[in-house]
């Protein structure tokens, strides 16, 4: 009997990136603790019960990663190591409690159900636009303006600057999870840093606008936050605009172009959509499960410890693969089979525990109106070119820059 190949699983490698799926399947089945090779004592988790538990254990599971632990980082010049205050997303515990809590009002269901008519206007608008073109990048036409359109009318900030948005959001993801899997050179640390300083001259004049002539936004519930005493630094307040405005539109991006992309594979469960456009929410949450917009969630161990027969040290990364955790066949009947009524399930794509996303009933509210929106301006929607798309440069992301597509109208 031949020995079983080994697994060869490489998150950058393009090839399984576009169809991780197989991969993922061998890793929970043979590998479910895998020691990815690399500079750094890091591990891939699989099984959804397994990613479950380590994000639900915030204690023993940090969503901090000290600049030293990264590939290359003891060895940075001191100048690339001023690192600004971490946003909410890293940081554990009350500091995490404090930071969440000071945008948490603006992203509770009864705020963002208030969002609805708004955010139908702005579909409508894209895609009838969209639509009169017949053939355009629906990235560029739908999936990334709705977003960050609403996202940036929650700050405060002017939706007319949506082009910058997109270079800064592009920039800023390009090279999220990469650092995982070997250093950073100090040419993309320089341009990471120039784009820190770029948003924070963008954003201080309309901070200090704020605190002069509030406004019914959030951007001005952090100003007040801010000049209230403690409860939000300066540069505190600078990250979180950052992450809200990237975190506001990436994900939701990937989630209505991944839903377009999926129907267009699956043309029986398109035709059923457009049937009953009743299945729209469940169709968002089997896209959500089917082909999940992050595909890992990485945590730092806090304390020696053993995980699935292996010893673990303090320090250690484990990435908990959402995407291979949300096909878990113990967990989800058929999980292959793409079904827009499937029943809700409970995924893993918007993470689980303390860090669970922030914005995900907005993204499930523009994901929802974005497909009905399209569905009832077009007769059919197609595929336009041969090429595969091409690929978002950040191994987080199962992603594609630009959807080309044709649309018929009704």
């Amino acid at each position: 009997m031949s020995e079983p190949a080994a697994f060869d699983f490489q998150p950058l490698d393009p090839r399984i990136r576009r169809d991780p799926y197989a991969h993922y399947a061998r890793g929970r089945r043979e590998f479910p603790l895998y020691a990815q090779p690399g500079p750094l004592r890091l591990f891939s988790l699989f099984r959804y019960d397994d990613c479950q538990a380590v994000l639900r254990d915030a204690e023993t599971w940090s969503n901090v990663f000290p600049s030293d632990l990264r590939p290359g980082g003891e060895n940075r010049p001191q100048v690339l190591n001023q690192e600004p205050p971490p946003s909410m997303l890293g940081t554990d515990g009350a500091e995490h409690a404090r930071l969440r809590g000071l945008v948490n009002k603006a992203f509770t269901p009864r705020i963002v159900q208030r969002l609805e008519p708004r955010v139908k206007q702005v579909a409508d608008e894209l895609v009838r636009g969209a639509v009169a073109q017949g053939e355009v990048d629906l990235v560029q036409a739908l999936t990334y303006p709705l977003p960050v359109t609403i996202i940036a009318e929650i700050i405060g900030v002017p939706a007319e600057d949506r082009a910058q948005f997109k270079e800064w959001s592009d920039e800023a993801v390009s090279v999220l999870g990469t650092g995982f899997f070997g250093a950073l050179d100090p040419e993309t640390i320089r341009r990471q840093t120039a784009l820190r300083q770029a948003m924070d001259a963008y954003f201080v004049p309309l901070a200090e606008e704020r605190r002069r002539q509030p406004q019914e936004d959030l951007l001005t519930g952090l100003v007040q936050a801010e000049y209230e005493g403690s409860r939000l630094s300066h540069g505190e307040m600078l990250s979180m605009l950052t992450l809200l405005l990237v975190a506001g539109n990436e994900t939701t991006t990937t989630l209505i172009g991944n839903a377009v992309l999926t129907l267009l594979e699956h043309p029986d469960q398109l035709a059923r959509l457009r049937a009953d456009t009743g299945l729209l929410p469940t169709a968002i949450e089997e896209t959500l499960r089917f082909s999940s917009p992050i595909q890992f969630d990485p945590r730092r161990c806090t304390r020696p410890l053993e995980l699935l027969g292996q010893e673990l040290q303090q320090d250690d990364i484990v990435l908990c693969w959402l995407g291979s955790a949300n096909r878990d066949e113990k967990v989800f009947e058929d999980p292959d089979r793409f079904d827009v009524g499937r029943p809700k399930t409970a995924h893993l794509a918007f993470g689980f525990g303390a860090h669970y996303c922030l914005g995900a009933n907005l993204a499930r509210l523009e994901a929802q109106i974005a497909l009905e929106t399209l569905l009832r301006h077009t007769r059919s929607i197609e595929a336009a070119g041969t090429e595969p798309p091409p690929l978002h440069p950040s191994p987080v992301f199962r992603s594609f820059t630009s959807v080309p597509v044709r649309l018929a109208p009704a």
